[in-house]
């Protein structure tokens, strides 16, 4: 008998779009090895304007490539201020009556596994998982409240930071399984003492480290099929490409302020995919600072991003020194993406847990200066020949690990796990 899994990720909602991301993948994968898994996310993406109209009911649901989508009914917002905060309480508050009667109509679940990023999707799985009797797996792809405090929007020894904590602490304790995305998140309920070998209620044992990946079959098939007509990919020169988004934390201005550093070396370019609220300033600053070895592509279709970093020569992971704690790893999905295209990755900040350097297929920058970018950049191209492509095959054998068929596999030996207990 095929198992039931319900998929719980308020953000899933542009995986139903792209028909992409950690969640259709699992999906995908969970169908070939005779699962039967649904996703449950709102109505509206966070994403995009894209939304699903749910005509006033309570939930709709829809199918993309078989896998079936179960759209929470939940209000349109802007940005992040309160109006995303009602959208996260609605989607908690929705989730039990739509858990109710979609259950009626397809059966209840046999596991629950109920992704972060915010906690309420957790608390949810956790208690409507107890009104079924089943099991639920809590992922934590983001360590809130630490995230939040890290960003200054609440202080830790606040009452409101309190609060965040002991919801932390309840849903770490009532998950049946806790998975982190990222290998060193573990550490924190050691650092919290929360383990049971120094005397608290969280038992090591049932956590699990499920980094994200990259579906490489669908990433090679992008490469050859969907391809992009554009001058700047295609001139034949020493490409230096960063993808994602141009917010703080990412600190995109180093990676012009490397360029500047490079700009008498006319064989090297920079091309920056992506969007974020620092975007138009640095658009400005290139066109100001008259940067000519840096082209802003803007935002780009996911689809066109494996066929981009196949024409890339070095990828560069940029990231904010200060804005994030990077001692327990990295969970980003450009870094395996960078990975299976197969070229040296640079990253603007030395990871714990580092996965370039386990698999030696790329430079990682400790308090990363431009000057130290712009001279990091220089050595990857100065490589000889066979160093240069040592790197990138390390690349490309190391995102195998990462394949989402990989992945999906450590899944299901959790499912396993929590269903045996």
């Amino acid at each position: 008998m095929k198992q039931n899994m319900w998929i719980w990720n308020h953000y899933a909602t542009n995986m139903f779009f792209d028909k992409a991301g950690r969640h259709y993948w699992f999906a995908e994968n969970l169908i070939k090895k005779g699962y039967k898994p649904t996703i449950f996310c709102a109505s509206t993406n966070h994403f995009s304007d894209n939304y699903i109209d749910t005509e006033g009911n309570k939930y709709s649901a829809e199918s993309v490539n078989n896998i079936p989508f179960v759209f929470v009914n939940t209000p349109e917002y802007k940005g992040n201020g309160k109006k995303r905060i009602l959208n996260m309480i609605s989607f908690y508050r929705g989730l039990f009556a739509v858990a109710k009667e979609y259950a009626k109509l397809n059966g209840k679940p046999d596991v629950i596994l109920a992704s972060s990023v915010h906690p309420l999707t957790m608390v949810a799985g956790i208690k409507i998982a107890k009104k079924f009797g089943v099991p639920c797996i809590c992922e934590i792809r983001d360590l809130w409240p630490e995230a939040i405090f890290a960003f200054n929007k609440a202080k830790e020894n606040s009452l409101l930071g309190k609060i965040l904590i002991i919801g932390e602490h309840w849903i770490y304790k009532r998950a049946n399984a806790l998975i982190f995305t990222k290998e060193g998140d573990s550490d924190y309920i050691k650092e919290r003492r929360w383990d049971t070998n120094q005397g608290g209620d969280i038992d090591l044992s049932k956590v699990y480290y499920i980094n994200n990946g990259v579906d490489i079959e669908a990433f090679n098939k992008l490469i050859n099929t969907v391809t992009l007509e554009d001058e700047d990919i295609d001139n034949g020169i020493f490409n230096v490409i960063y993808v994602g988004a141009i917010r703080p934390v990412n600190n995109v201005g180093d990676i012009l302020d490397a360029a500047t550093i490079l700009k008498e070396h006319q064989d090297i370019q920079f091309l920056i995919y992506g969007d974020g609220n620092q975007r138009k300033v640095l658009e400005q600053r290139v066109a100001e600072e008259n940067i000519d070895n840096v082209k802003m592509k803007g935002f780009v279709n996911k689809k066109y991003i494996p066929y981009i970093l196949s024409k890339s020569s070095l990828n560069i992971l940029n990231y904010s020194q200060t804005q994030y704690n990077w001692t327990r790893g990295n969970s980003s999905n450009k870094l395996f993406e960078y990975m299976a295209s197969g070229k040296p990755v640079i990253s603007t900040v030395k990871m714990g847990y580092s996965i370039l350097e386990k698999y030696n297929c790329g430079l990682e920058l400790e308090n990363a200066s431009a000057q130290d970018l712009a001279g990091a950049i220089l050595k990857v191209k100065n490589m000889t020949d066979k160093e240069y492509k040592r790197m990138g095959d390390n690349a490309k054998k190391g995102a195998e690990d990462f394949d989402f068929k990989v992945l999906t596999s450590k899944l299901i030996s959790v499912i396993h796990k929590v269903m045996e207990e």
